[in-house]
């Protein structure tokens, strides 16, 4: 199993825009892959619903949580993804 820890860098944090970019580039991953928020239990990372309930705001710390043969390629792009400001 393949894990990251990435801050959240948009101003926004994880709502409208730039979670619905994430999950759409996570539901096209080769793998399942799970986010999760300190304190919250994981959530689907292809689910809206399940993202904007975390409630990641600008420069929290979310963990990325995959397993298969492309983990670790599939965490790399997901982390970059997050770390940059994607509501501009």
């Amino acid at each position: 199993m393949a894990q990251r820890v990435v801050s959240i860098g948009s101003r926004s944090g994880l709502h409208a825009r730039p979670a619905a970019t994430f999950v759409q580039a996570a539901a096209q991953a080769p793998v399942p892959v799970t986010i999760a928020v300190d304190g919250k239990p994981p959530v689907p990372a292809g689910s809206l619903l399940g993202v904007m309930t975390l409630g990641a705001g600008y420069g929290d710390q979310v963990t990325l949580t995959a397993e298969g043969d492309q983990a670790e390629a599939v965490l790399e792009e997901l982390a970059d993804l997050l770390s940059k400001e994607l509501d501009a």
